[in-house]
């Protein structure tokens, strides 16, 4: 089984070409020259098929991160996705953002990520909670023991540790949620959404 999964959600794009239990493929790519990292995600996805001598039609399942993150991010990724899907008749697999990092975070994690006016998006308890008030995260945190994972912005607020600030394989934990996923679903590009949580800015 060939499967490409990819993520322009977060800080960083991530892709991986996996066959069978071998991955041919984990690259990264940082923002470049004033360009979101987004700009860089079809040409990176034709890159790594082609070195590795495997064509588009040639997938069995393509895997992408839906959200919450950049705006951007989440368009460019769920698009490509969408229409590879599309069009070659292959099934796709969403996974959220904060799924991604709850797995990098440890056993009983909490992820909260910035959501802008004065929120986060939570996710703790196996569960995304949406967006939450940091206030309310803090005394979330107080309350119980979490293994806690945040950005940048986040960690001074509310302690943790940052995933910007430690080279996780995210790419690979995408691939490995996403495969888990597939046991129990059909695949259909019709039903892969974006996760906005909230509504993208206008204009």
């Amino acid at each position: 089984m060939k499967i490409l999964a990819f993520d322009t959600c977060l800080d960083k794009m991530y892709a991986v070409l996996k066959e069978d239990n071998a991955v041919l493929s984990s690259v990264v790519i940082e923002n470049q020259g004033g360009k979101y990292h987004s700009a860089f995600l079809i040409s990176t996805l034709q890159e790594i098929l082609s070195k590795n001598n495997i064509k588009p039609e040639n997938l069995d399942v393509i895997i992408t991160n839906i959200g919450p993150g950049s705006f951007t991010g989440i368009r460019a990724c769920t698009t490509v996705a969408r229409v590879m899907a599309q069009q070659l008749n292959k099934k796709v697999i969403g996974i959220s953002s904060l799924e991604i990092l709850a797995k990098a975070a440890g056993k009983n994690p909490l992820v909260a990520l910035d959501a802008r006016k004065n929120s986060a998006y939570l996710y703790c308890d196996n569960k995304i909670k949406g967006a939450v008030q940091l206030e309310d995260v803090k005394q979330i945190i107080e309350n119980n023991t979490y293994d806690i994972i945040t950005d940048n912005k986040l960690k001074p607020l509310l302690g943790g540790n940052s995933y910007q600030e430690k080279p996780l394989p995210l790419g690979e934990i995408l691939l490995e949620l996403g495969i888990e996923k597939l046991k129990n679903s059909d695949g259909d590009w019709l039903k892969l959404k974006p996760l906005y949580i909230q509504p993208p800015p206008m204009g």
